[in-house]
């Protein structure tokens, strides 16, 4: 959805315990990044991003920017079949870090199986 090539970070997804009701489950967590290209790449995919995802069945939540001194731009989906949730803000690097697009995917409480 980005459509622009660059590095991205290991090592993958995570579960954790979670509980619905009374339901205990685990939900999945897959935090990472998109880095290793300049800012215009990392803007250029941002708005990729934010043009593709209604058209993947996500709902744009949230579109501004992240509250922090250097007001990076943020966008936060909720996607309407699976209820998982995305945040991807960009982080364009002014407080002298590495320019790259920070992704966090949530899934939902899910039922173990028995």
């Amino acid at each position: 959805m980005f459509k622009v090539k660059g590095e991205v970070t290991q090592p993958g997804p995570y579960t954790s315990a979670c509980t619905d009701g009374d339901n205990k489950g685990v939900w999945v967590r897959h935090p990472w990044s998109l880095h290793g290209i300049d800012n215009d790449k990392l803007g250029e995919g941002f708005s990729n991003l934010k043009r593709s995802l209604p058209d993947d069945g996500w709902e744009i939540v949230k579109d501004g920017d992240d509250g922090s001194m250097n007001k990076n731009p943020e966008v936060m989906a909720v996607h309407k079949k699976t209820h998982s949730q995305l945040e991807v803000r960009w982080l364009k690097g002014l407080d002298g870090n590495t320019p790259l697009l920070d992704v966090t995917l949530y899934s939902q409480c899910f039922k173990k199986a028995e």
